[in-house]
């Protein structure tokens, strides 16, 4: 996130003294990245952020990979994750490689006892189902269908949820997570002709501040391992902060897609980057206004990416008997194109409904065990009328 935002009470200098109204300093906290050389914020804590009073043992949360290599298309059945109590035990990782983790969760519960911290990844957490609010370090954000929440590595959070029917889609990041380059101009500011504004963005409206002493269970996550650190105060006693680095929600109905005479491609759905993958919403929209247009897409190879769709709502237009929470894996090397009877049946059609996020990786991805147990084995045979 480039777009500076201040919540709470800061001093009018950074790194100045700044008082308690009882007497003594505020703890000032610097979270940067890339050292001292991107985005950062300047957090002013009650009590200094270091008191750690134990560390449980770690344990592992590494995906139990089923192959190392795969050359087939595949579905799977994503709404078959069965529904978990606990956050990040819901947490079902199914396509991996050494740039992202796509995992699957469906939790009940909010997080009442515990608050998480990914250390080593950037997260983009889609709410399919549910509602709630995103509790964080730097404020809360409320969340709903359709949402993308944006959590930067580092940021301290809890989900909770005002149901217990609660689907997600959530990818991390090895890598930044931001804007495309082309939607921005040279100051950060997203161009006119971008799909989505700043004013779509929804960043954290209240601050909590909780000047709290105890013990305050924080599981830090880092190289598929959780470590359980316990803190002395609570992780939300932020009187104040500014700066670029902080959580945000953008939601997929707020994404104003791009249409054309003839069938455009997927880079005009893009929401989101990395150096390593680029994320897409496929949004309601009209169809190509060309008279001899043909909505449907191509026939495509991937000679370099990877390509994952998860479908959402609505009728896909170029797919036959897909529904709601289902993944498709389109690899690096296979074509790929419509179903038969999705070009006859799109001729003539004016718009489509679909709701549907994308995410292509430039490097293979790897299927895990528990994606193995959602797939529907014959979805490769599909195109065969």
């Amino acid at each position: 996130m480039s777009h500076y935002y201040t919540l709470g009470q800061i001093p009018r200098k950074r790194h100045v003294v700044f008082r308690k109204p009882g007497g003594g300093l505020y703890a000032e906290e610097l979270i940067s990245t890339e050292g001292f050389s991107d985005t950062y914020s300047l957090a002013y804590h009650c009590h200094p952020p270091t008191m750690v009073t134990r560390i449980e043992e770690a344990y592992t949360v590494a995906p139990n990979i089923a192959g190392q290599k795969n050359m087939q298309h595949r579905l799977f059945r994503g709404f078959d994750v069965a529904p978990s109590d606990d956050y990040l035990q819901s947490r079902i990782p199914v396509l991996v490689n050494n740039d992202c983790h796509i995992s699957l969760a469906a939790p009940r519960n909010s997080m009442t006892d515990y608050w998480f911290k990914n250390s080593g990844a950037d997260e983009m957490v889609f709410i399919h189902r549910g509602e709630g609010i995103l509790k964080t370090i730097y404020g809360n954000i409320p969340f709903g269908y359709g949402d993308h929440l944006i959590i930067p590595r580092g940021v301290i959070y809890q989900f909770e949820f005002k149901t217990s029917d609660n689907r997600l889609f959530i990818v991390e990041s090895f890598t930044p997570l931001r804007f495309p380059k082309r939607y921005l101009n040279k100051y950060g500011q997203l161009l006119e002709h971008a799909p989505f504004c700043e004013r779509d963005i929804r960043k954290p409206q209240v601050l909590e501040t909780h000047d709290e002493k105890g013990d305050f269970l924080v599981k830090i996550k880092r190289e598929d391992t959780i470590w359980p650190y316990h803190l002395a105060t609570h992780p939300f006693d932020l009187i104040g902060w500014d700066g670029c680095h902080y959580p945000f929600a953008f939601s997929i109905h707020d994404f104003e897609p791009i249409t054309g005479r003839l069938h455009q491609p997927p880079p005009v759905h893009q929401t989101f980057e990395t150096s390593a993958f680029v994320v897409c919403a496929f949004v309601p929209r009209l169809y190509d206004y060309h008279p001899e247009s043909i909505p449907t897409p191509y026939n495509h190879s991937n000679v370099d990416s990877d390509e994952v769709l998860y479908y959402v709502a609505g009728d896909f237009m170029s797919r036959n008997n897909i529904k709601p929470g289902n993944i498709t894996l389109h690899p690096t090397g296979i074509v790929h194109g419509p179903h038969p009877g999705a070009v006859e049946r799109s001729l003539g059609a004016k718009g489509t409904d679909e709701l549907a996020v994308m995410v292509d990786t430039f490097r293979p991805l790897k299927i895990t065990e528990e994606a193995l147990a959602l797939e529907d084995r014959e979805y490769y045979r599909s195109w065969v009328p």
